[in-house]
């Protein structure tokens, strides 16, 4: 067959086809319970979601495109992790932590975050070391541009990465609820502007610099001499007669 037969045949087997099917518009997958976990943990990190933010079960349903039941498991999960406060007939609130709630987080943050960053030198990686700096570079971006939640967050990610890569599952576990409840106490009790020389995020891109530089030398005692100071200052920097500034609508405060 010549090179115009087969022409020809195509056309022909196509015209019996009828035209090509359009492709179908892509579907948007929906998020699975770990990603709207992470959603609302991040919210609650930098303080889009302040304490005792009512979270409507029917508004986060819609705002993430899921049903009722899964936003409940997602918030009995919150509610397991002290991050969120689940009442009777009364539906789920962001947590309030109460003045010995903000001591006790505090005094387990200084009893764990030494043992971390103990193990941080330990195990370590320069890759480790390097992504900690970025984590610095970040938050002092964010400061310098106004940018208050986001300074927030990533000076949460800072502890937080330490605690992941200190060779201790279980503690990063505790660390990983710590740090968001910090965050709640803070917006509670700490102060509110960020360009005080302590955020409402709590933490200081000085400090944490200082910390990075013990960890860098592998001088565990300097490191944890740091980590402590750190903590202690903001504790002493709480007032317990503060007020959370007003929440806005669930569907802006997650950016959906």
């Amino acid at each position: 067959m010549n090179a115009a037969t087969r022409l020809k045949s195509s056309r022909s087997v196509a015209a019996v086809a009828g035209p090509t099917p359009s492709p179908e518009p892509e579907v948007a997958a929906l998020p699975s319970d770990a990603q709207i976990h992470e959603r609302l943990y991040l919210a609650l990190l930098d303080q889009r979601l302040t304490p005792g933010t009512r979270l409507v079960e029917d508004e986060l349903g819609q705002a993430f495109g899921v049903s009722r039941t899964r936003i409940r498991q997602v918030l009995i999960r919150l509610a397991n992790e002290q991050l969120v406060t689940l009442v009777p007939n009364a539906g789920a609130r962001v947590a309030e932590p109460t003045p010995d709630d903000a001591r006790e987080i505090f005094e387990a943050r200084l009893l764990i975050e030494p043992a971390l960053v103990a193990g941080f030198i330990q195990v370590a990686s320069a890759a480790a070391l390097r992504a900690l700096q970025q984590w610095i570079v970040d938050e002092e971006r964010a400061r310098a541009d106004d940018r208050r939640h986001d300074a927030i967050r990533t000076a949460g990610a800072f502890h937080l990465h330490i605690a992941a890569h200190a060779g201790n599952a279980t503690l990063a576990r505790v660390m990983h609820a710590l740090v968001p409840r910090t965050s709640l106490v803070l917006l509670l009790y700490g102060p509110q502007q960020i360009s005080e020389p302590v955020a409402a995020g709590g933490c200081d891109c000085h400090e944490h610099r200082t910390i990075l530089a013990a960890l860098k030398l592998r001088d565990t005692a300097a490191a944890v001499q740091a980590t402590k100071q750190h903590l202690q200052r903001l504790k002493s920097q709480l007032s317990f007669a503060a007020k959370p500034p007003a929440g806005r609508g669930l569907a802006e405060l997650l950016r959906l």
